[in-house]
């Protein structure tokens, strides 16, 4: 196993320290806010049936989240390295388990966040320019097998050139990557904050608040199959309903991690990570906790329920800005999905880096180039983001047209693989305890908090999670362990071509 001390000297050769406290606290939050906030509450409203409950599920992703943020926090003052989570698998753990994660975030977690994000944006620049569109085809989509077809659409193409593009602007250095993201970040954020005052003081529905706030915790309205015929309808069906919907709650507030990355890069990192953590993850969910008081007080639990393509977020525009509503949720969206992948693309090269530098990831990953950022490991990281941009699933035959529908492969193994981050994520907070035994005399400039108690709360409520997952959502949780397991044979491969002849 590496030695911490030169292993963090080896990976920050070449790097500026250019990020400070807001730098990376808007990273953290950057990351976090993407498209998510904005639909992913008609789904886990369908999954538990009730305002009360939908607000559980929130409460319980932001206990979730800023309990693991503090205690990363430790993991980050003690290793402040260029590649975060994959140093801290590696040094609790082992090489393998370092790449193991490293490698499902580079196959799916951060490429293909990446290109939905991406497509995010594509779709509401849609609104505001018809001629984007998923179904304007300009190459017709190719089927590849019964279930699967490659296409590019205008939507598609949009969203390749945003990856292109942001890709391009963070190889030119860190400064210019870092005023995109604070720029970014600081806008959407004061956006989400405008849409939560202005959907509680002007759209206030009176009708809202009574239907909501009148049966606040009885599941009703259009409930959502969580598994095995289960619906919030029972008891029992509700606990996994609120386990089932943090695949989506955890996706929205996912990323948060991300600035363990950039470590290399961060003023006084052992005190600048662990802040930046706390004060962007707490700012994130807070924010996320109030929109979705605002969504309850301004529509009904049903019209959330039911809102075509879960877009509901833009009615709740429409009653604060009659007839504007759609576009200004398009345009808040835009700015949201363009800064957030501004965050991930800015921050995932930096983790194939350190692979790179073990010799665990293409060699030219694991240099900097003049303006001292590993300029390979962005465009690599952004060829098979945009890759992913192009597989299509077939979901089905449309009932009035008699057409194929289509889906999009990056969807289907993201949800796969929230399961395998979930698993990744108990496994890291484990490592505290693991290094706590095996390097009790390593410097620790910030101790996980409340340490053992919060963290082993942390792991046991992840495992309630993913146990429920893979028992009642099996189809869409197992898959991600093969998606992780297709690391071994590759981590073999790396291991021996890095052996000297």
């Amino acid at each position: 196993m590496t030695d911490i001390g030169s292993k963090a000297e080896e990976s920050s050769v070449g790097f500026l320290r250019e990020l400070g406290v807001l730098d990376s606290t808007m990273i953290v939050a950057g990351s976090m806010i993407g498209s998510g906030i904005f639909i992913v509450s008609a789904d886990i409203a369908r999954q538990v049936g009730s305002p009360g409950w939908l607000l559980v599920v929130w409460l319980i992703t932001g206990l979730l989240t800023v309990t693991a943020a503090l205690s990363y926090g430790e993991l980050a003052a003690m290793m402040p390295n260029a590649g975060g989570q994959y140093v801290y698998l590696r040094e609790a753990f082992s090489p393998l388990w370092g790449f193991l994660y490293g490698w499902t975030l580079f196959l799916v977690i951060q490429t293909g966040t990446i290109a939905a994000v991406a497509v995010g944006f594509a779709k509401y620049l849609g609104v505001l320019w018809p001629v984007v569109s998923e179904q304007n085809y300009l190459i017709s989509p190719l089927h590849l097998t019964s279930g699967y077809a490659v296409s590019l659409s205008t939507a598609q193409l949009v969203g390749m050139l945003m990856i292109a593009l942001l890709t391009w602007m963070n190889t030119r250095g860190l400064r210019l990557g870092k005023l995109v993201q604070n720029v970014f970040t600081i806008t959407k954020t004061g956006a989400l904050l405008a849409l939560i005052v202005l959907g509680v003081i002007v759209g206030r529905n009176a009708l809202a608040v009574g239907v909501n706030f009148g049966d606040f915790w009885s599941p009703h309205g259009h409930l959502q199959d969580v598994g095995r015929g289960l619906t919030a309808a029972t008891a029992f069906g509700l606990f996994v309903g609120i386990c089932v919907a943090q695949t989506n709650s955890l996706f929205a507030a996912d990323a948060w991690n991300n600035i363990t990355f950039t470590a290399g890069e961060v003023k006084q990192p052992k005190r600048t990570i662990p802040l930046s953590l706390v004060f962007g993850t707490c700012l994130v969910i807070g924010l996320y906790l109030l929109a979705n008081v605002a969504y309850i007080v301004t529509l009904p639990l049903d019209t959330i329920q039911t809102y075509p393509n879960d877009r509901f977020a833009s009615a709740v525009a429409d009653v604060i800005v009659s007839n504007y509503g759609p576009v200004i949720m398009a345009v808040a969206i835009m700015v949201s999905t363009f800064g957030g992948n501004n965050g991930l693309i800015l921050t995932g090269a930096r983790a194939y880096y350190a692979m790179a530098r073990d010799g665990l990831f293409f060699a030219s990953v694991g240099r900097l180039n003049d303006k001292h950022v590993p300029m390979w490991g962005l465009w690599v990281q952004g060829l098979w983001a945009a890759l992913l941009v192009l597989p299509r699933t077939v979901t089905g035959v449309d009932g009035a047209t008699g057409q194929l529908r289509y889906g999009s492969l990056y969807n289907d193994l993201l949800t796969y693989v929230i399961s395998a981050a979930l698993l990744f994520y108990i496994l890291t907070i484990a490592g505290i305890f693991r290094l706590r035994r095996t390097r009790p005399e390593a410097e620790r400039p910030y101790r996980a908090f409340g340490y053992p108690v919060i963290p082993v709360l942390y792991m046991l409520g992840a495992a309630v999670i993913l146990v429920v997952l893979f028992i009642y959502q099996p189809s869409t949780t197992w898959p991600g362990l093969v998606l992780v397991a297709t690391g071994f044979p590759v981590y073999a491969l790396w291991r021996v071509s890095a052996r000297p002849d």
